[in-house]
């Protein structure tokens, strides 16, 4: 297979990704139809780790962090690094120095399907990470690979340029071409949870609220006393 680096992909304006950070995962999750969600086992390396940006992806040999290195001569204010593997892979990639080599670049975060090092120093930097493993195992930089390539991250399709929000529930991808359209949705949706959250604050039940009790009845379900 050839392999490139892409230096200028389309990329989805900084003020939607921001925009779509302050949201979060779930409810851009919701937004735009419940869809855009990587596999769960990919988690963050620290509490209260958070994101928002645009994809710089990098597809990388396994064990060997050659092409990250030459991502970051590519890479630009607001990018998120997604590291992907031509096959499986748990060895630590990414540790302390390449995280302040992404710091002078602008880049805000690390998602990757396989393994990062120097947790504890990553998080003393709070350079937000989102990774398979957390392994201790080095790599080598032998092997070429590319970069702004399409990748599948965790099972999730992410093109140069798409929009990653990550927190504690997750990564979500957004489509740079959907993007406005789901920040649109996502402020939609967060006001119509602050009116249902007044109600079930005032004790209103999800059965009412929802109108489930009718679900119920067409269920089957019955209702009867203790003794009966």
């Amino acid at each position: 297979m050839s392999h490139v680096i892409v230096r200028n992909p389309p990329r989805t304006d900084r003020a939607l990704a921001d925009a779509l950070g302050v949201f979060g995962v779930a409810t851009v999750h919701e937004a735009q139809g419940r869809i855009g969600l990587l596999r769960p086992y990919m988690r963050p390396i620290y509490p209260g780790a958070r994101v928002a940006g645009t994809a710089l992806t990098v597809l990388c040999q396994a064990g060997d962090n050659l092409m990250i290195h030459a991502a970051l001569d590519v890479a630009r204010e607001g990018d998120v690094l997604v590291v992907v593997t031509t096959s499986e892979s748990t060895d630590g990639m990414f540790g302390e120095l390449l995280a302040e080599s992404c710091r002078a670049h602008g880049v805000r975060g690390l998602v990757i399907d396989a393994g990062v090092r120097d947790v504890t120093e990553l998080a003393s930097m709070d350079f937000p990470v989102w990774s398979k493993a957390v392994h201790a195992q080095g790599t080598v930089k032998a092997t070429p690979g590319s970069v702004n390539v399409e990748v599948v991250c965790a099972g999730a399709r992410i093109r140069p340029g798409d929009v990653l929000v990550g927190d504690a529930d997750g990564v979500a991808v957004v489509r740079r071409e959907d993007a406005a359209a789901v920040l649109a949705a996502a402020t939609a949706r967060q006001g119509k949870e602050s009116a249902t959250r007044e109600r079930l604050r005032a004790g209103e039940l999800g059965l009412d609220l929802y109108g489930l009790r009718g679900k119920l009845d067409a269920l089957g379900v019955t209702w009867v006393d203790a003794g009966d």
